[in-house]
């Protein structure tokens, strides 16, 4: 009997419920029929929708150009039963259940992948014309507000704000980004780096207040700390988002600082047959040091292969990703890959002032991050160099015009 076989003979009868219908959870529920489990899968999901992705929301779903951005998956013909509209209420490990609020879901092995929630802002709750970007049900909300071309506040000058503050201007409403720290993206990138994205706003036409704290929302326009106003037909609030855990208290489930569950380096959970992957989620990290917490599509998109194959296989297999993150901003098409707080030196390939540039992070001689703006071939070559370690020459490096992949020591 192969190993193959060996393996669909044992998951046969063995039950996987999966909790999370964003990308996280399919990817695993996906994994699992393609890696060659024979059990049943549930995807449970509080949504009612049709499980769909989420990048579009703040592009192609939010300006109109589409109308929803369901994933392309036959779960009738994977065997994959959706159960949607039924919101998780906590875990009972011992007894191998999930509670909801139509009762409970027994289980053999769960998977944890709700994903994470946006941070509300204090004061908010309740007062119209507030809005938060996570959801189908929000981008379709505020698409007849951008049609209007209300003037618009953005509160929080991270990716979604910038995201968002791009497809408001587009459609032709005013914008005003306010943020708290002096500059954009101040908690993902260095302040030097941060610095030349901050004219992206103005160029856009959107007007960008750092230093700028909200002080109240009222209907109609947002008060500042300092006393202005400024006048908000609409508000949208994009800052930060934490994983959705809180209905996992009292489960015995380890939960770290940022509330995220704590996986081990096989994705497993702190009790038996749990497992959690994606933002919901941290795991140790031997290739930084540390452990990381990565809110980004393509760690929804990868985890769940690990997944899989653990819940598969007897032999683990660990999981310790390159995170990749991209954004488009204002015209600009923004590439992240790696983890720079691990990096002691900064290089620049390009101007920071023109179209199209890199930073590097380096770790001694060692590639272990790199932010391209408009150099794609520089994202993907980097990209392969910090997955093989390549040691590389800071010289040659810093030259913009000689491509990463001969820039080695």
């Amino acid at each position: 009997m192969s190993q193959q076989t060996q393996r669909r003979s044992t998951s046969q009868g063995r039950r996987v419920v999966v909790v999370g219908a964003g990308m996280a959870g399919v990817q695993t529920a996906v994994a699992l029929r393609e890696q060659g489990f024979r059990g049943t899968i549930t995807l449970v999901g509080a949504e009612p929708h049709r499980p769909y992705d989420r990048p579009p929301l703040s592009k192609a779903v939010l300006l109109g150009k589409a109308e929803g951005s369901a994933f392309e998956v036959d779960f009738e013909s994977l065997g994959i039963a959706l159960d949607l509209g039924r919101e998780a209420l906590g875990v009972r490990p011992a007894e191998h259940e999930l509670d909801t609020a139509a009762g409970p879901v027994p289980y053999d092995v769960l998977v944890l992948a709700t994903g994470a929630e946006p941070i509300r802002l204090p004061g908010t709750e309740g007062v119209p014309g507030v809005h938060l970007l996570r959801t189908l049900d929000d981008a379709q909300r505020l698409r007849p507000v951008l049609a209007r071309q209300h003037d618009i506040v953005v509160v929080g000058a991270g990716w979604i704000g910038a995201e968002f503050a791009t497809a408001a201007r587009e459609a032709g409403c005013a914008v005003t980004v306010v943020e708290a720290a002096d500059r954009p993206l101040a908690g993902a990138l260095p302040a030097e780096v941060a610095a030349p994205m901050t004219a992206w706003y103005a160029d856009s036409g959107a007007e960008l207040r750092t230093h700028a704290r909200v002080a109240s929302v009222e209907p109609g326009a947002v008060v500042l700390a300092d006393g202005s106003r400024l006048p908000a037909g609409a508000v949208v609030v994009g800052i930060g988002a934490r994983p959705a855990t809180g209905w996992l208290a009292g489960s015995g489930i380890e939960l770290g600082a940022d509330r995220e569950v704590v996986a081990d380096a096989y994705l497993r959970a702190s009790v038996p047959d749990v497992y959690a992957v994606g933002d919901c989620a941290s795991f140790p990290s031997a290739r930084y040091g540390e452990r990381l917490l990565v809110h980004h599509w393509d760690n929804a998109l990868q985890g769940p292969r690990t997944v899989a194959a653990n819940i598969i296989g007897d032999t683990p297999t660990g999981y310790d990703p390159v995170p990749y993150f991209w954004s488009e901003q204002f015209g600009r098409f923004v590439q992240y890959v790696g983890h720079h707080p691990a990096a002691d030196t900064l290089l620049w390939r390009g101007d920071p002032l023109g179209p199209a540039w890199t930073v590097c992070w380096l770790r001694a001689d060692r590639l272990v991050a790199l932010l391209a703006v408009g150099r794609p071939r520089d994202l993907a070559q980097g990209r392969r160099l910090i997955e093989a370690g390549t040691p590389m020459a800071p010289e040659l490096l810093a030259d913009p015009a000689r491509p990463l992949k001969e820039a080695l020591a």
